[in-house]
């Protein structure tokens, strides 16, 4: 059993950057996966890039739903962790009832998805003809992937919570040295191997899903990590299975309606025309990549978090926020700043168009503060899922999104006059309010719950 006493709190920030820098690996990993089909196909046109970007808004839509019910896993794995590392029994139990929820979660999203393909572009408007059919082909194969990307989740659930964040790390680089190397040959045909355009890249994302979730499955089964995953502990436990789904679904819920949020806001800054588009697409993604510390950090506290509570040591879990907010708060300003002096470099980089970089400079002016309070909000969440505590993150990503960002993006421009600059205003405004909330709940400290499932 782990020591309940006071520990050395200068250890905490090393701590936390051995769990969260491979995190951060992971994530990076995760945005080279999806940028290496687009590449690719974007040798072979507008119709054929247009397939992955689409699919990647609905396909997100419907993971996050069911990703979530990894998250809750972690955080019961690690706090069951912290309450005694030597409990290989309870582990097991855990990892063996988080396999059997995010299996079921994998084929809900499968089947959903498949079905739902046809109609959910016909509802966006894609262009019909080979816009279209490209999309068709590239989403139904995407979503037959998906038992094998909640196979990853399963692994990185389960290993996270007990502290190893490196070997989901290494299975993931793996399958993105393969999705890349089998990208141009399934596109672009080699040796007996035809061309296969949109359709090549969708199954090379099929094949290397499929190779890093039959390694995950090898090494939650054999149980060569320190805790496995038994067939007869597949038995639905109604318990575990009701304090997964208390933490989950609300996580499930914000992540979801959040994401229909962002949809809402593209749909205004498209009526400003490509400039503006151009400006919010490039500005997002810079301010996303620069964000990429704070999620991985935020998945470290997460853990660590949980490990605390579950061994009953709420100051050091406290410490434990802190220290990520402030690692994070570090990370985002430097980056921040480099936005604000060399924002222009950057966009024209990407676009050489003197409206775009206005746009784009604009845009940074206003939201480059508020990308700093979101990182460390994020962090606060992390805390929060740490203790499962996720009701109040679905409510704040909700307000967030509907109840302040959205009607703002219409106001703002519309209303007041302000033009796109609205839309900029109503990112940083948004940040700002839900920061401070997080912040104050924080501090209540009612988020350090010990679970007792």
């Amino acid at each position: 059993m782990e020591p309940m006493g006071h520990q050395d709190r200068s250890s905490l920030p090393k701590q936390l950057m051995l769990l969260s820098m491979p995190i951060m690996a992971s994530n990076l990993l995760q945005t080279l996966y999806n940028m290496a089909d687009a590449y690719f196909l974007g040798k072979l046109g507008k119709e054929a890039i247009s397939a992955p970007s689409i699919t990647m808004n609905v396909s997100n839509f419907l993971i996050v739903f069911g990703a979530a019910f990894s998250i809750a896993g972690t955080t019961m794995l690690s706090q069951a962790y912290g309450a005694n590392r030597e409990n290989r029994a309870r582990h097991d139990f855990l990892a063996s009832q988080i396999f059997l929820m995010n299996s079921l979660m994998s084929i809900v999203v499968t089947v959903a998805g498949v079905l739902l393909t046809k109609p959910l572009l016909m509802l966006m408007h894609v262009p019909s003809g080979i816009t279209f059919d490209y999309t068709v082909q590239y989403m139904t194969i995407t979503f037959l992937t998906m038992p094998f990307l909640f196979g990853d989740f399963i692994l990185r659930g389960i290993l996270q919570g007990i502290g190893d964040s490196l070997t989901p790390l290494y299975v993931q680089g793996v399958a993105v040295i393969l999705n890349v190397v089998l990208d141009p040959i399934f596109i672009f045909g080699w040796g007996p191997i035809p061309a296969m355009a949109v359709e090549g890249a969708a199954w090379a994302t099929f094949i290397s899903r499929a190779l890093s979730s039959i390694v995950s499955m090898i090494l939650l089964f054999g149980g060569f990590k320190g805790v496995r995953v038994s067939l007869r502990l597949l038995k639905p436990d109604k318990r575990t299975l009701a304090v997964m789904t208390r933490i989950g679904l609300p996580a499930s819920i914000g992540q979801s309606v959040s994401s229909l949020g962002f949809a809402v806001i593209q749909g205004v800054v498209n009526s400003f025309g490509p400039a503006v588009i151009a400006a919010f697409g490039i500005g997002n993604r810079i301010q996303s990549l620069f964000n990429m510390p704070a999620q991985g950090i935020s998945q470290g506290t997460a853990v660590l978090v949980g490990k605390k509570l579950g061994g009953r040591q709420d100051e050091e879990a406290a410490a434990v926020a802190r220290y990520g907010m402030l690692i994070s708060g570090l990370f985002i300003s430097i980056g921040m700043s480099l936005v604000l002096l060399f924002g222009s470099h950057v966009i024209r980089f990407f676009v050489d168009d003197p409206d775009v970089v206005v746009h784009g400079i604009d845009m940074f002016r206003f939201t480059s503060f508020g990308v700093i309070c979101f990182a460390i909000y994020t962090v606060i969440l992390g805390a929060f899922q740490g203790g499962g505590m996720t009701r109040p993150v679905m409510i704040m990503n909700i307000v967030r999104l509907w109840v302040i960002r959205v009607p703002l993006s219409y106001l703002l421009p519309l209303t007041f006059g302000m033009g796109s600059t609205g839309i900029w205003v109503a990112m940083l405004v948004s940040n700002l309010l839900v920061t401070t909330w997080a912040f104050i709940l924080f501090g209540k400290g009612s988020w350090k719950v010990t679970l007792e499932a």
